[in-house]
């Protein structure tokens, strides 16, 4: 019985990272969303592929974005700004362009 003992302190170790890194959370939660699907899918490994691939983002990222946002929302409104004060230009060249074809 000596034996088993290692191989059950390497599998306690295992376990122990596998809930440190959080897989054993979102393996049970993706397991309890296909045990609660009313229509069972045909392909249940494929229902865990695409679940597994919806894990939410990390904080890092989700601020990175955010803050991407953010600075192409004040390059758009830079942008309309800018677009129309380039419109009223032109539409005050406009006049001054056919008054000079008028005297012409």
């Amino acid at each position: 019985m000596a034996s088993f003992r290692p191989a059950d302190s390497k599998r306690e170790e295992f376990r122990k990272y596998l809930e440190k890194a959080g897989v054993l959370e979102a393996l049970t939660k993706i397991l309890v969303a296909l045990y609660e699907e009313p229509e069972k899918p045909n392909d249940a490994l494929d229902f865990l592929k695409q679940h597994l691939s919806n894990t939410n983002p990390d904080t890092a990222d989700v601020e990175a974005l955010r803050l991407q946002v953010s600075e192409l929302q004040q390059k758009v409104e830079q942008l309309q700004d800018e677009n129309k004060e380039l419109r009223s230009k032109i539409q005050q060249q406009e006049p001054q362009e056919g008054e000079q074809a008028v005297e012409s």
